[in-house]
């Protein structure tokens, strides 16, 4: 590599859409620098960091499933994201060395911005890293009560009273309250990954079904939303949210988001 770059890092990190958005947007600011997918298994973690911050061409990288929460062993966080969110999806270049964030919250916000959550039912999918973004988020924001909804319901209830969100942790087989906003903030429904079975006839008319899941990006969560007629928001929104904030970060420059619509329909060509 003879040119700046940076790159999202996961395990498994071949279904990524974050190499097209960031070359979308580098190409159309004429930067000369470059943005890739490396897979970097957990075991690996710790040289990976160390061989990047020595590496001056460098300028950091998004992370996803399954390194979110243990970035943090391995990088400095200067703004205590642990204390925060919990988990960290982007590790970036400062002039005093690495830096861990997190932009997966404000990512999440950014399609739901103009509702009034506050005080309105949602329902949680997942506790992992993108969970606890979410939960950071939904809490600023004070929604409630929060049903979530995971394997390990313990796990669940713990998130809740980190983020001091009223509500319930329950087993994925609960059946579904009514809520204002549904989300799966889980992997289940990715490609080659077990199924989300949920049954949404509890959700009103009016009710959100939000996938930060993208690969595929019409969910069968979705396509059962469709069905009953309610407003749906796919993991794009999210995805390319996050990373606009991550793309300043790297490259010194804002995404140019007036291009999303043209980026839209080359992340679903």
């Amino acid at each position: 590599m003879t040119k700046p770059y940076a790159e999202v890092i996961g395990d498994p990190v071949a279904h990524s859409k974050s190499p097209l958005i960031h070359r979308f947007w580098l190409d159309h600011l004429g930067i000369d620098a470059d943005y890739r997918a490396t897979r970097v298994a957990p075991d690996d973690l710790p040289a990976y960091f160390a061989d990047r911050a020595a590496d001056p061409l460098w300028r950091g990288c998004n992370v996803t499933v399954p390194h979110k929460v243990a970035a943090l062993d391995h990088v400095p966080d200067p703004g205590d994201v642990r204390a925060s969110i919990g988990a960290a999806n982007t590790v970036f270049r400062t002039p005093g060395g690495l830096a861990a964030t997190n932009t997966d919250a404000a990512g999440f916000l950014s399609p739901i911005a103009d509702l009034d959550l506050a005080g309105k039912p949602v329902v949680i999918v997942g506790a992992g890293g993108a969970a606890r973004a979410i939960l950071f988020a939904l809490s600023k924001v004070g929604v409630g009560p929060v049903t979530l909804l995971n394997r390990t319901p313990l796990k669940g209830a713990a998130l809740l009273s980190t983020f001091g969100l009223k509500g319930q942790a329950l087993p994925l087989t609960a059946k579904l309250p009514p809520a204002a906003l549904l989300v799966n903030a889980s992997t289940l429904g990715m490609t080659g990954q077990p199924p989300l079975d949920l049954n949404l006839l509890a959700l009103p008319a009016d009710a959100i079904v939000y996938d930060i899941v993208y690969s595929p990006l019409e969910t069968e969560l979705l396509t059962q939303a469709h069905e009953r007629g309610l407003d749906t928001i796919d993991g794009l929104d999210m995805l390319v949210g996050q990373a606009a904030l991550a793309f300043e970060l790297f490259f010194g420059q804002a995404a140019p988001r007036e291009h999303d619509d043209q980026l839209r329909e080359r992340l679903l060509a």
